[in-house]
């Protein structure tokens, strides 16, 4: 059966921005920072692969078994990366725009998501990547 339907609690969150981190290293990405945060909004992470910085989103959500992630993550059943709406990429610009200030960066920059599914009883994990999201 799959937990936190409604959204990753604060353990979940953790393990999921973890293993986030742990995916974009193994890919090549240079981890800038970890929850860069603004009294309007939040960013998860932060990284950097070639010149691109790459601001992500992490949502994840946690199941009891591999058997129940695979039964609940395909169709119409609901993904963990629904919870990134128009509302919350609009908080998450208005965040980047301050890190762009603060860190005076003129380069190219983009959205990311990782939709992280757990677990955790078993150790295993896995990652949706959703690449460059548009606003608006």
């Amino acid at each position: 059966m799959m937990r936190d339907r409604k959204g990753a609690n604060n353990k979940t969150g953790a393990i999921g921005e973890l293993v986030a981190r742990n995916w974009l290293k193994n890919k090549g990405y240079s981890i800038v920072a970890d929850n860069y945060q603004k009294k309007w909004g939040e960013i998860d992470i932060i990284a950097k692969l070639g010149k691109v910085i790459h601001f992500i989103e992490v949502k994840a959500v946690s199941y009891d078994s591999k058997a129940d992630l695979e039964q609940y993550s395909g169709g119409d059943y609901w993904r963990p990366e629904e919870l990134v709406h128009p509302k919350k990429l609009l908080k998450i610009q208005r965040t980047i725009e301050s890190w762009l200030i603060e860190n005076n960066h003129k380069g190219e920059w983009q959205i990311d998501i990782a939709a992280v599914r757990l677990v955790p009883s078993e150790k295993y994990a896995t990652v949706d990547w959703i690449n460059n999201v548009i606003i608006g």
